[in-house]
C-alpha cells in the first residue's frame, strides 16, 4: 500500500451500532462527519484513503482490561443487565446495556489499533477514528459512555513501535482512564486539557496530579473554569504542550479532540468554538510526528461532526479562508443549520468573568512550569 498523508478510519460495519435512542451518545456522529466531508469533496483523493477498522479479538483487551469485566461486557452484550453487571459499573444512565455492546466496543476499540498500526508501518502520517477516545473506561469498569479504553491499548501498542508516546486529551471530561493506566509509566506522556473536576465529571484531573513513582512528572492535567474560551484555552495550550514535546520527543502523539468543549454542548459549560482546534492542530504538525487523531465526546451531533471535519480538512491540508471560511449560523444562531463553511463563529468570555477566567488558568499554568517543566529540563 502507498502511504498517504491521512487515513480515515471507518466502515459501513461499524455504522450499523447503536446506543440506546434515550442515550445521548450518539456513535452516527463517525458517518455524519463522513457525510459532510463527502459533500464537500474533501473524504478521499490522492493523499487521503478511508480504511475499515478490524475489530479487536477478546484476547487483545486483556493487554489493559480484567478477565472479570471482559466477561461482563460480554454478558451485558445480550441486552441484559444482571446484578454482578453493577460491580462493573454496567446499567447506569451513562453506561447502559444494550445489544450489541461488546462487538461494538471491539470495532471501535480496533478501529484506533487500526489507526495505530497505519502509523507503524508508515502507511500513513496521520490516522483518524472518529469512533474513538473511549477515555473514562477503566481495567475493570466502565464510565462515561466508555466500556473499552481504546486510547490506552493504542497507546500501549504504539509504545513498541515508538518507545515514547505523547496523549494528548483535548475533551470537556477529563481523561481519567487513561491517567490511570499510566500514572507510573514515563513511556506514555499523558496530558489532559478539560472543565474543572469542581463543576464536571469525573470530578478529578487537578493540576496537582502529575504522576507518581517513574511516572511523576509525565501525567499532566490543565483543568479550566466554566466559560473558558478559545482565547484562554488555546493560550494555556500553547504555554504548556509544545515544550513538553520539545522536552519529552515522542516518536508518535496520539491526540483525543471531544466536540463537547463546543459552546452548544448539553452536557458541558465551556464557551469554545471549533476554531480552537483548527488553529492547535498545526502547531502539534509542526514537530513532524505520526499522529494518531480519536473522536472522544461530543453531544450535539452536527456540531460535533463540522468540528471533526474540520479537523480533518487541516490535517489533510486542505483548509483554506475561502472554503472554511467564518460564517453567520450554527452556534451563532444557536441552529444546526450551517451555510458558510466549517468554522464556527467566534465567542468571546468577557469583562470580569474573563479576567477571572484567565486569573484561574494562569495559576494552573504556573504550577505546572514550576512543578513539571524542571523535571524535563524547561
Amino acid at each position: 500500500m502507498q502511504p498517504v498523508r491521512a487515513a480515515f478510519i471507518h466502515s459501513e460495519a461499524i455504522e450499523r451500532y447503536r446506543y440506546p435512542p434515550d442515550c445521548p451518545f450518539k456513535t452516527e456522529r463517525a458517518a455524519m462527519t463522513k457525510n459532510v466531508l463527502s459533500s464537500m469533496g474533501c473524504y478521499i483523493g490522492d493523499s487521503m484513503m478511508e480504511i475499515p477498522p478490524v475489530a479487536l479479538p477478546e484476547e487483545a483487551l486483556l493487554a489493559y482490561h480484567t478477565p472479570d469485566y471482559i466477561a461482563a461486557l460480554k454478558h451485558a452484550s445480550s441486552g441484559e443487565l444482571s446484578s454482578q453487571d453493577l460491580f462493573f459499573g454496567l446499567g447506569t444512565d451513562d453506561c447502559p446495556v444494550f445489544s450489541d455492546l461488546f462487538p461494538y466496543a471491539c470495532l471501535a476499540t480496533g478501529a484506533s489499533v487500526t489507526g495505530a498500526r497505519l502509523l507503524m508501518d508508515a502507511t500513513a502520517r496521520y490516522a483518524f477514528n472518529p469512533s474513538g477516545g473511549y477515555h473514562h473506561a477503566k481495567a475493570g469498569i466502565a464510565g462515561g459512555f466508555c466500556y473499552v479504553n481504546d486510547v490506552v491499548l493504542a497507546c500501549k501498542e504504539l509504545r513498541g513501535a515508538f518507545q515514547k508516546v505523547f496523549c494528548l486529551d483535548l475533551d470537556v471530561h477529563h481523561g481519567n482512564g487513561t491517567q490511570e493506566a499510566f500514572y507510573d509509566d514515563p513511556s506514555v506522556f499523558t496530558v489532559s486539557f478539560h472543565e474543572s473536576g469542581k463543576t464536571l465529571f469525573p470530578w478529578g484531573g487537578f493540576e496537582n496530579e502529575i504522576g507518581r513513582g517513574a511516572g511523576k512528572g509525565y501525567n499532566v492535567n490543565v483543568p479550566l473554569p466554566p466559560h473558558t474560551d478559545d482565547d484562554t484555552f488555546c493560550a494555556a495550550f500553547r504555554e504548556i504542550v509544545p515544550p513538553l514535546i520539545r522536552g519529552y520527543a515522542p516518536g508518535v502523539i496520539v491526540l483525543e479532540i471531544g466536540m463537547d468543549v463546543l459552546s452548544v454542548d448539553p452536557l458541558a459549560h465551556l464557551k469554545m468554538t471549533n476554531n480552537a482546534f483548527a488553529d492547535l492542530l498545526p502547531l502539534l504538525m509542526q514537530f513532524e510526528l505520526p499522529m494518531l487523531v480519536l473522536g472522544g465526546g461530543g453531544y450535539n451531533p452536527e456540531a460535533t461532526a463540522r468540528g471533526w471535519a474540520l479537523a480533518w480538512c487541516v490535517l489533510c491540508g486542505l483548509e483554506t479562508e475561502s472554503d472554511m471560511s467564518i460564517g453567520m449560523g450554527g452556534v451563532f444562531l444557536g441552529s444546526s443549520e450551517w451555510r458558510s463553511g466549517l468554522r464556527d463563529m467566534h465567542i468571546y468570555t468577557q469583562g470580569d468573568e474573563k479576567r477571572r477566567i484567565n486569573e484561574q488558568a494562569e495559576k494552573v499554568v504556573e504550577y505546572l512550569q514550576k512543578n513539571v517543566f524542571p523535571l524535563h529540563g524547561i
